[in-house]
């Protein structure tokens, strides 16, 4: 395990789960499109709370996956916000696991998640308007 340690941030993690054999590939690890999800749901949690309503994911950028996730490794995601545009939030987040009741921690990726503040149309506005 690295010397790394889990971000600590008021408010602690955004998602937190375990990863379950329905989620692994035929190899026995997670699926990187559902470490994506989780990471797209913690975001946009943090981005609707700033935004004060509805969001939608608009991009991702590079992501590098540090390691496989294992079958029943606890997942922690934890999010920042990295900038805001009129109508838009930029949310950095980090995904990290352990093994199911081990205290060490690793790093297994980040990225730069953006999500525009929709209305209940689905239309783009700014971020100060709330639902």
């Amino acid at each position: 395990m690295t010397e790394e340690k889990m971000p600590s941030l008021e408010g602690g993690p955004h998602l937190r789960t375990i990863a379950m054999p329905r989620d692994a590939n035929p190899a026995g690890d997670i699926f990187g499109g559902w470490t994506l999800s989780q990471m797209d749901l913690a975001g946009a949690t943090l981005a609707a709370e700033r935004s004060g309503g509805r969001v939608a994911t608009a991009s991702i950028e590079a992501m590098k996956f540090l390691r496989p996730i294992a079958v029943g490794d606890e997942v922690t995601c934890f999010c920042s916000i990295a900038e805001e545009g009129a109508a838009s939030v930029k949310v950095h987040i980090e995904t990290w696991t352990r093994s199911r009741g081990g205290k060490d921690a690793e790093k297994v990726t980040d990225g730069i998640f953006t999500f525009v503040a929709v209305d209940e149309d689905g239309t783009p506005r700014r971020l100060d308007d709330g639902e």
